[in-house]
């Protein structure tokens, strides 16, 4: 089925948009790493793998492909992504781990050449370079902007870069391979690291901090905003997803200005302008040339 050329970049959009308030729930919740990391791996996992049990005609191949290298690799990506990120947000400054995040679009890149041979366009490094650019400036004008990059945030900063190599790799094998279940690879990733959350905190502090907060995360906004990405990644190069995703680096401070109060500075401003702006040139340009699907 062909589609529109602006169509992966539709679904990409509405993937990022809708996980931009993710950060804000996270700091709600008042919970720390490994016990978000239990109740968001064990909800969103619970919704995908219903979901894939639900709508997929095709289960016996489907668990034939979850054994494959690559189905394997999508369940790893997916467990060490929903563990890392968790963990970089409970221990380090926000401002060090969404800078360190905001790399995906430069492994993807890199990936999708060295695993399949993706040519990335000139435009598209143009548009990594002024996002990051106006990411630096966003995510270092908050009040975190002075932190020294101690130890703590030496390994917070590491931990974002493993979850920008992870998504990455995520976004590139399943543009390589279209066959893998989305829904069951992604799934199975996330309950497994719930599993390892709910163990290493213990069944018996899982239920301290505002529940409801991450549970609108686990049942509704990661569910729904990582299958429109991983989706989005069979219509559009991985490069392009990446870059949307960077959507969420911006907007997830306003987010918590509109649900916490906590203003974002001038600095915060101008660099969510440059990212905006970089994105919008860069799809109506991509809107305008017919790109393979």
């Amino acid at each position: 089925m062909t589609h529109h050329p602006l169509f992966g970049l539709a679904l990409a959009t509405f993937g990022a948009l809708m996980l931009t308030p993710d950060a804000l729930l996270m700091r709600l919740s008042g919970m720390g790493g490994y016990q978000m990391v239990g109740w968001r791996g064990l909800l969103m996992g619970s919704v995908m793998l219903a979901f894939w049990g639900l709508v997929s005609r095709h289960r016996a191949r489907d668990l034939a492909i979850l054994g494959s290298g690559f189905g394997l690799g999508i369940v790893a990506c997916q467990y060490v992504n929903a563990t890392l990120f968790s963990l970089a947000i409970a221990l380090a400054p926000v401002s060090v781990v969404l800078f360190a995040v905001a790399t995906v679009p430069v492994f993807a890149a890199l990936l999708a050449w060295l695993i399949i041979g993706e040519p990335t366009r000139a435009a598209t490094w143009v548009t990594i370079a002024a996002v990051l650019s106006g990411i630096a400036l966003a995510v270092f004008g908050g009040d975190e902007a002075g932190v020294a990059l101690d130890r703590r945030a030496l390994w917070g900063a590491l931990a974002g870069l493993g979850v920008a190599l992870m998504l990455a790799l995520n976004f590139v094998i399943l543009r390589a391979r279209p066959e893998l279940p989305i829904a069951l690879v992604i799934g199975l990733g996330a309950v497994l690291a719930g599993l390892t959350g709910v163990m290493v905190t213990g069944p018996a502090m899982m239920m301290q901090g505002a529940v409801w907060a991450i549970a609108i995360c686990g049942i509704l906004i990661l569910p729904v905003s990582f299958f429109t990405l991983s989706l989005a990644s069979r219509h559009t190069h991985a490069s392009n997803v990446s870059l949307l995703l960077l959507l969420e680096t911006v907007l997830g401070p306003l987010w918590v200005w509109l649900g916490t109060g906590e203003a974002p500075t001038p600095r915060m401003l101008a660099g969510g302008a440059i990212v905006v702006v970089s994105l919008a040139i860069y799809l109506w340009r991509t809107g305008r040339r017919v790109m393979p699907a």
